[in-house]
C-alpha cells in the first residue's frame, strides 16, 4: 500500500519536538509536503533550501487487513539522515543512514480505524563528518555541489508479510575452500 502523497509537515529548528511530544500533536503539522520529495525539491510543494536540521512528518492511513500469522511492515526507501518513527503514539523504531531503505514491523502498534504515522528526521547539514555524496554543506550550492536532500526522499509503503519471513540475507565467502 503506497503512502506517498500529501503528509503534514513541520520544521523543528529548536529541536523541541521530542520534549513537547510532537508525535501526539496533530496541531503542529500546519503545512503539507508531497512525499517522497525532500523539502528542498520543487516537487515537494515547498522548495525550501534554508537549513532545517530537524523536520517532522505526519500522515493518517487505513491499513490493509492483517490476518493471524501475518505482520505489517512500514517501509521507507530512504530518510536522510536519522529517522525516528511513531505509529499511533508508540515509537516503533529508529534508523540511521540517509541512503538505504529500512522496514519497521508496526503490527503491535495498530489500533482500530485510521492509523497515524509520524516521522522525525534529523539531518545536520553542516556536519561534514556525515556521508553526503555531492550535497552541499553551504546554504547556496556552489561549484559542483548540489542542494541538500533531507527528510523522506524515497517512497514509503506498507506491506503485509508472513510472520516468518526473511529480513536480511548475508553470504560469507570461504575463499580457502572455494565456497560460500
Amino acid at each position: 500500500m503506497d503512502l506517498c502523497g500529501s503528509w503534514g509537515f513541520a520544521h523543528d529548528d529548536g529541536d523541541t519536538g521530542i520534549g513537547q511530544n510532537w508525535w501526539q500533536r496533530p496541531d503542529i503539522f500546519d503545512r503539507q509536503i508531497v512525499v517522497p520529495f525532500p523539502p528542498e525539491s520543487e516537487l515537494s510543494g515547498l522548495r525550501e533550501t534554508a537549513f532545517h536540521p530537524v523536520i517532522w512528518y505526519r500522515r493518517t492511513f487505513s491499513p490493509p487487513r492483517v490476518q493471524s500469522g501475518e505482520r505489517l511492515l512500514l517501509n521507507f526507501g530512504a530518510v536522510d539522515y536519522a529517522a525516528t518513527v511513531w505509529v499511533n503514539g508508540q515509537c516503533v523504531g529508529n534508523h540511521e543512514g540517509g541512503h538505504v531503505p529500512f522496514s519497521l514491523d508496526v503490527t503491535h502498534a495498530l489500533g482500530e480505524g485510521d492509523q497515524v504515522v509520524v516521522v522525525r528526521a534529523e539531518d545536520q547539514p553542516q556536519d561534514v563528518r556525515m556521508p553526503r555524496g555531492k550535497q552541499d554543506w553551504l546554504e547556496a550550492p556552489h561549484s559542483i555541489w548540489y542542494h541538500r536532500t533531507s527528510g523522506i526522499w524515497q517512497p514509503v509503503w506498507l506491506s503485509v508479510v508472513p510472520a516468518l519471513h526473511l529480513t536480511d540475507l548475508h553470504f560469507v565467502p570461504d575463499l580457502a575452500h572455494h565456497r560460500v
